[in-house]
């Protein structure tokens, strides 16, 4: 069996074995594309802070730490949102579901669930949101678009309702060390290795625990992705949908875990949200899912579904985080931010289109 997009991993037929083929040049060029990219725009603002500010901080490690811990609340629900886009779907209420879930734990730890129970629910109201996304999606076969349009409003609303129209502020004493501890740029202990070699000192820098959560979630839906039937099926979603279908693959279900597994990220990443600013509040997501989507666009997700990759989208959402601080330790205004940002991301799309018209030649 072929599949009619070369773009993505063959749909594999029900009780045959499958194996993946290699990488064609252009699939390589959409996951180092973001990265070459990523370290371009490094080394601009690099050069940039070195000739124009009196103290360059921008490569120092205090920032490098700043950084990944910025990069990280965007990047867990981007993870989520790369399985999304390559089935061929969308979800525009990431950013609402992500603070529906802080405000869910930042209630139940100012009742006194415990934390253990504040987590556990945050985590089950973002994979219950993916779970009802889903479920609208692929039952009602209503374009996601749609779907998720009503349910970002609807989540919002919930979480207005939670929360009664306020901040929900629990008291310190009622939040454990760590949670704060998943985003401090001072981590405990400062350097994972710290040696005199006799020449110099070798120095390796630690990172907030929860930019290592990230990495270690972003280790495990690569493998899930890249070694799995699952994945496999994901990608043949977005190939083509219609032919998934026929190769005896069941849509509907496929569909519906891939909303709540993204559910779940998003869930994690309002437990970061949480743990930045120890409140919940029902709008602080408002916005957070453009910059969601774009972190997989960014790193070479095509909206076209069939397409995308976990390393691609760690470096779209740093690369929107290496942005935001060049621009304020170069002093630039926001607008700055806001017009380089859409020039990429129009600049991303455009490639991805022209790659696009490119294969169906």
């Amino acid at each position: 069996m072929t599949t009619p997009d070369s773009k993505s991993p063959q749909a594999p037929e029900p009780g045959k074995s499958t194996r993946w083929r290699r990488p064609s040049l252009g699939s390589l060029a959409a996951t180092l594309g973001p990265l070459l990219a990523l370290v371009a725009v490094v080394a601009v603002f690099a050069i940039a802070d070195e000739f124009y500010s009196k103290e360059p901080t921008f490569l120092s490690v205090r920032n490098l730490r700043t950084i990944a811990v910025q990069a990280s609340t965007v990047a867990v629900a981007a993870l989520g949102m790369t399985m999304i886009i390559i089935a061929g779907g969308i979800d525009l209420s990431a950013g609402t579901a992500l603070a529906l879930s802080a405000t869910v734990i930042a209630y139940c730890l100012r009742e006194n669930y415990g934390p253990a129970v504040a987590v556990a629910a945050g985590l089950a109201t973002g994979g219950l949101a993916g779970l009802i996304n889903g479920a609208l999606v692929s039952l009602l076969r209503v374009v996601p678009f749609i779907v998720t349009l009503g349910t970002m409003t609807i989540y919002l609303g919930i979480g207005k309702m939670v929360a009664d129209d306020k901040t929900v502020r629990p008291l310190p004493a009622q939040v454990p060390e760590w949670i704060p501890s998943l985003v401090t740029p001072r981590p405990s202990p400062e350097w994972l290795l710290n040696w005199d070699t006799g020449i110099g000192t070798l120095q390796i820098p630690n990172f907030a625990s929860g930019v290592w959560l990230a990495l270690g979630l972003s280790a495990a839906l690569a493998a899930v992705l890249r070694y799995t039937v699952f994945g496999r099926y994901v990608f043949a979603l977005g190939s083509n949908e219609a032919t998934a279908r026929l190769c005896g693959i069941n849509v509907t279900r496929t569909k519906t875990l891939v909303y709540a597994l993204a559910g779940v990220f998003v869930g994690t990443a309002g437990l970061y949200q949480f743990a930045r600013l120890q409140t919940g509040s029902p709008t602080s997501g408002a916005g957070l899912e453009l910059k969601i989507i774009a972190a997989v666009v960014i790193g070479g997700g095509s909206l076209s579904g069939g397409q995308g990759s976990v390393l691609g989208t760690l470096a779209g959402a740093a690369i929107m985080v290496v942005i935001a601080s060049g621009c304020t330790i170069l002093e630039r205004p926001n607008n700055w931010q806001d017009i380089i940002l859409g020039v990429i991301i129009v600049a991303a799309v455009t490639l991805d289109q022209f790659r696009q018209r490119r294969m169906a030649r």
